[in-house]
């Protein structure tokens, strides 16, 4: 397959552009007078439990720093958001210094390929909904994870759950709403997933470049990130969504997790 980072970053930046009117332009008002906006509040709960004070904190697959920039008004010393799309990286900038908020940066790259300048860096680091499904290879991933963190940094997790790959999405052609217990797809999916019809939350559905992303197990997660000096400390799987479809919820699936991880 080709370079499929820059197949992703193509359709990133096209989505974008495609993007509903005034898209993230307001973020700044709500980071400006709401506590922790953007985050759920089982990830606000472990934010608030957790003390950033002095702290170097990163986002990695940041989109447009939303969440990072909530982030930072826990007393962190300085932030960096990184992101494949340049063009939403812009936004993300633009928006912190609406915000005012001047302790945090961001950048626009593969995560894959993040500068070792920023090598046991960071204390903390977070990912959320939908970020590692764009690597295929989550040890490589997690490697510069790892090699980023401090030691005794922490890694959060927050994500649709595994499981959610095998169900039918709405406006899926297998999808059933009167057979909402149905799982149609394999929980061991290797080969891609291909979409050519933007990005749902950010686009009116168009005829868009190609996006490819990739299933991942619970095991895949764990393991990688043990093969990576990283042990898992705290696990939680939850029934509700968090970002793709609200119509499993309290059905008896776990949908979404969030999961800590500390480097040893």
């Amino acid at each position: 397959m080709a370079n499929y980072f820059d197949g992703n970053k193509a359709a990133w930046e096209e989505a974008f552009e495609h993007r509903h009117p005034n898209w993230g332009d307001e973020n700044y008002v709500q980071l400006k007078n709401e506590r922790l906006p953007f985050f759920n509040p089982d990830v606000r709960k472990i934010l608030l439990d957790t003390d950033f004070t002095g702290k170097c904190v990163a986002q990695f697959c940041c989109n447009n720093g939303r969440e990072l920039l909530s982030l930072m008004q826990l007393g962190a010393e300085n932030g960096v958001g990184f992101d494949i799309a340049e063009n939403i990286i812009a936004q993300a900038i633009e928006t912190a210094k609406k915000a005012d908020i001047k302790n945090c940066k961001f950048e626009s790259c593969n995560i894959l390929d993040i500068s070792s300048s920023y090598y046991n860096s960071f204390d903390f680091v977070i990912f959320t909904i939908g970020a590692i499904t764009w690597f295929e290879d989550l040890s490589e991933l997690f490697d510069v994870v790892g090699k980023c963190l401090k030691p005794n940094g922490r890694l959060l997790l927050n994500d649709f759950h595994p499981l959610m790959n095998m169900l039918p999405l709405p406006g899926e052609d297998c999808f059933d709403g009167d057979k909402l217990n149905k799982l149609t797809y394999s929980y061991f999916r290797k080969e891609p997933w291909i979409e050519n019809n933007g990005m749902g939350y950010m686009s009116k559905e168009y005829n868009s470049k190609t996006f490819t992303s990739y299933s991942h197990t619970m095991a895949d997660i764990i393991n990688s990130l043990s093969e990576n000096r990283m042990k898992t400390i705290h696990l939680n799987e939850n029934d509700y969504d968090i970002g793709l479809t609200e119509v499993y919820n309290g059905k008896g699936f776990p949908l979404s997790f969030t999961l800590i991880a500390e480097k040893s």
